[in-house]
């Protein structure tokens, strides 16, 4: 699917000069093979749901929006302050140092970008990995052995390497690259701690989906994650020397700072408990 959606933003800036496709058409290859994962995911979920008894947007968790703007705004909260904690520690020490060579409007267009790309990933990954994937698996299972699959399933897709194609773009050049995305399971410093921090991200956002019932609160703290994530490769720059098996790099969550932070968060989300009507509520789910 990858190089049909290239050569698809190839065209497409061909005929439109504007500025989204020309940007679309100069994207890396790996953004393509991206979007075609997440595509084809849920192209393949949906009938596995239906399957399992999955058959409205309300059995996903996307109630209806009115009367979930505390849980949004609680989880988008609990994102900004975990991730925004350890990015604040790390420019405080010394860890990643503050890139100031930008003027308002490019400042504006990353905040606007980060902003967009945060709300849109969001909602689209915690359909499929917590609505779709842990939704189906703890019909079939005893919901916590399905929040630590779906969440393994979370961080090994997200931890796959950016290769990249070198020479014109053929139909096979998706696959072609395949054995060059999973070259980040043979190195360990990437791997520890960078792939135990998705996992314990996946096992936050799907304790949120359970215990709340619905997909509000996980979709708001994913959210603030990528934004933070976005606004930090962006705003942060790397500094010589620094300790980043500490704070990380550019990534922000391969560092320990960010495992331990979330490990912590995870501690007291295991120890909050719902008023009984939310409980209900979500054991129903």
């Amino acid at each position: 699917m990858a190089p049909g959606l290239w050569h698809l933003a190839q065209w497409g800036a061909q005929l439109f000069p504007g500025h989204f496709f020309q940007s679309l058409a100069h994207c890396p290859f790996h953004r393509f093979m991206d979007r075609a994962f997440l595509i084809l995911a849920l192209a393949l979920l949906w009938p596995l749901l239906r399957i399992l008894g999955v058959n409205s947007w309300k059995d996903l968790g996307l109630v209806s929006p009115a009367g979930q703007g505390s849980r949004l705004l609680g989880g988008l909260a609990v994102g900004f302050i975990t991730l925004g904690l350890v990015a604040l520690l790390a420019v405080t020490v010394g860890g990643r140092t503050l890139v100031h060579a930008f003027n308002l409007a490019r400042i504006t267009g990353i905040f606007l970008s980060a902003l967009t790309t945060a709300a849109v990933v969001a909602v689209l990954e915690e359909v499929l990995f917590r609505g779709g994937i842990f939704n189906g698996l703890r019909r079939v299972m005893w919901w916590p052995v399905a929040l630590g699959i779906a969440s393994l399933i979370y961080a090994l897709v997200h931890f796959l390497q950016h290769g990249e194609v070198t020479g014109p773009v053929h139909w096979y050049s998706g696959l072609a690259l395949l054995p060059a995305m999973m070259a980040g399971f043979a190195d360990v410093s990437a791997l520890v701690p960078g792939f135990f921090s998705l996992a314990l991200a996946g096992l936050l956002l799907g304790l949120a989906y359970q215990k709340t019932g619905t997909l509000y609160f996980s979709i708001g703290m994913h959210g603030g994650w990528i934004f933070w994530l976005k606004f930090y490769r962006s705003f942060t720059t790397d500094v010589p020397a620094a300790t980043t098996w500490l704070w990380g790099t550019g990534k922000l969550i391969d560092g320990w700072a960010a495992f331990f932070v979330l490990l912590l968060s995870l501690a007291v989300a295991c120890r909050f408990r719902l008023p009984a009507k939310n409980a209900s509520l979500a054991m129903s789910s």
